[in-house]
């Protein structure tokens, strides 16, 4: 290892170490917000009813298909 060697960080990482030293919150609040939407838990019945309940897409969306 060089003698003035130092370990390069992108400006996009300083920012984030800025922010986080700014606001030692942050973390916490980000593993609240993702597991609001992200960490839950599947109802396996209700996924596959709506598997079952889907109806096939037809081959050209556009066209006006003449049925009865």
């Amino acid at each position: 290892m060089h003698f003035f060697w130092k370990p390069y960080k992108s400006d996009a990482g300083l920012f984030i170490d800025e922010l986080k030293a700014r606001k030692p919150s942050l973390e916490a609040e980000q593993r609240a917000g993702r597991a609001l939407l992200w960490d839950r838990s599947i109802d396996r019945s209700a996924q596959a009813d709506w598997r079952r309940a889907r109806v096939p897409q037809k081959g050209y969306v556009y066209y006006h298909w003449n049925e009865p």
